[in-house]
């Protein structure tokens, strides 16, 4: 599943009312009874799911804290940081 931040196009500090009125949002613009595109009940259903986390204070705290794990704001600087600290290592 993709990020649900960027599924319904709010930032990861987005208030509840926020995210509400971006699912309600992509829910009108996706709903098959009203979009006639092909991939318009997937795109409801992944929006549907990724409000279904975001709304929920548990699975969102869940879901936040498995991303802030997995998610390295500087790959570059952190790899670099790490390389660095495992020379100094076998240098000693």
């Amino acid at each position: 599943m993709r990020d649900p931040y960027d599924i319904l196009g709010v930032s990861p500090a987005a208030s509840q009312e926020a995210i509400k009125t971006a699912y309600r949002q992509a829910a009108r613009l996706y709903h098959p009874d009203r979009n006639p595109s092909p991939d318009a009940a997937s795109l409801f259903r992944e929006a549907q799911a990724a409000y279904e986390v975001l709304a929920d204070e548990d699975r969102r705290r869940e879901y936040d804290a498995l991303r802030r794990r997995n998610l390295i704001d500087e790959p570059l600087e952190e790899a670099s940081s790490l390389w660095n600290a495992y020379i100094d290592k076998v240098t000693l």
